[in-house]
């Protein structure tokens, strides 16, 4: 196993005593916050939260385990991921970095090795990883192109049911909106989502069909109840407006089922009145916002031989202050669109705490990868700490937001129904068959 700070005990009831942890992210505890921290002694009995006390106070006859102030939190939520894509850089990398070329390559490995157990190999191990990682809830966009679709949904429901004690899945169906032309294509698909409990989704662009495009998905969405989650504005052009059109849609239509919407980097290049109107108009259709703040990163603003001049990621902070909904997430691991990763939301965590500037003050941080994604999801269940939940903790030996924030918190320890789970991660030459080395 994974080397862990501390071994709670192994028993049917028991306290994590001392122990620190994220306001925003518990309910029905009441304590003096420091910079959004809490503590507390978090009481333990068969795999549920039975008692929150304060520091201390914890019946002295039960076994215990001293956090000395070490943080715990609720198990994450990774609300946009892309399991089908996972690791294949070793197979198909992007040449240049760009998003073209990361498209160029996506394409091309689809269309050779995509099979079910092509998909099915990487999918496995990407939950292996955020599994260890100490992630509950997990939203993945599939490629779904005429065949793909159908293979990828299929391996996505064994994949769904093969782990639903372990992470809940949710999956959304990813196409160009225009290939909604092609009538009987779009009829499978939706009957796909439909019959695999999925969400329709999309990319956006600016055409002169857009709105069109958007009222057709949106009737399809409405008639066959289905949510939305779509990729919106992955781009450094200001004129990309395309999520602008999206509020001005779901209010057309009158959508009244949830609506999500990731990236929307081109909102931070246009001017402050363009921007303040599509924020205005995004509150008020009631749309989601999630950034993807390590991918966007990584594509955006990448020209040969020229140093990024934006960090790429959405203006977080007004769509917040305007009360949407917002969130980060993992996004692509290991793959065209993003090089890097192994969908651990604290690595996600710490990152946009340094791009998006979401410090000073540090006290609601902790919300963007626990109860604001599992909120969007629909599971209020998930990503917080209360009496009654399911003793599905994160526990690290860091105190502080300053000793969080500056390592990888290897050493953590990952509680499901209150039991420690092995955290070793799988070795990725297991994908050598796959990929190759």
């Amino acid at each position: 196993m994974t080397h862990s700070f501390l071994s709670p005990p192994n028993a049917g009831r028991f306290v994590l005593s001392n122990a620190t942890l994220p306001a925003v992210a518990v309910e029905g505890f009441d304590a003096p916050a420091t910079e959004g921290l809490v503590k507390a002694d978090i009481v333990i009995a068969d795999g549920v939260i039975s008692t929150l006390l304060p520091a201390g106070a914890a019946p002295v006859e039960l076994p215990r385990s001293d956090l000395k102030d070490g943080m715990v939190w609720p198990c994450f939520t990774d609300m946009h991921t892309h399991l089908d894509k996972g690791h294949i850089w070793p197979r198909n990398a992007n040449p240049d970095g760009t998003f073209i070329g990361a498209l160029d390559a996506v394409r091309a490995d689809r269309e050779a090795y995509w099979s079910a157990a092509d998909v099915s190999k990487r999918m496995e191990f990407s939950l292996r990883s955020a599994y260890a990682h100490g992630t509950s809830l997990i939203r993945t966009h599939l490629d779904s192109l005429a065949p793909q679709h159908r293979i990828s949904f299929e391996v996505f429901a064994e994949m769904r049911e093969a782990w639903k004690d372990r992470i809940a899945l949710q999956a959304v169906a990813l196409f160009p909106l225009e290939n909604m032309v092609d009538a009987t294509y779009f009829a499978d698909l939706v009957a796909v989502v439909r019959e695999k409990g999925g969400l329709i989704g999309g990319v956006t662009r600016m055409t002169a069909d857009l709105d069109s495009q958007l009222d057709v998905l949106f009737r399809a969405a409405a008639d066959n109840g289905l949510d939305v989650d779509l990729h919106v504005d992955e781009s450094d052009d200001p004129a990309a407006e395309t999520l602008k059109a999206i509020a001005q849609a779901v209010l057309r239509n009158r959508f009244d089922g949830k609506v999500t919407a990731g990236h929307c980097c081109s909102l931070a290049r246009q001017d402050e009145e363009t921007a303040k109107r599509a924020v205005e108009l995004v509150a008020k259709a009631g749309i989601s916002i999630v950034s993807l703040p390590m991918c966007n990163l990584y594509l955006q603003d990448r020209y040969p031989g020229r140093t990024p001049r934006w960090r790429g990621v959405t203006l977080f902070k007004e769509l917040a202050a305007a009360g949407v909904a917002t969130a980060v997430s993992s996004d692509n691991t290991r793959d065209p669109f993003y090089a890097y990763g192994d969908l651990d939301p604290v690595e996600v965590l710490r990152e946009a705490v340094r791009i998006l500037h979401l410090d000073h003050p540090l006290d609601t941080a902790a919300r963007v990868v626990t109860t604001s994604p599992a909120d969007i999801l629909g599971r209020p269940d998930k990503g917080r700490i209360a009496v009654g939940a399911l003793a599905d903790l994160v526990l690290f030996s860091a105190r502080r937001w300053s000793e969080f924030l500056s390592r990888p918190q290897s050493d953590r320890v990952v509680l499901r129904r209150g039991k420690v789970i092995d955290r070793s991660l799988p070795d990725y030459r297991e994908l050598d068959s796959v990929v190759g080395a």
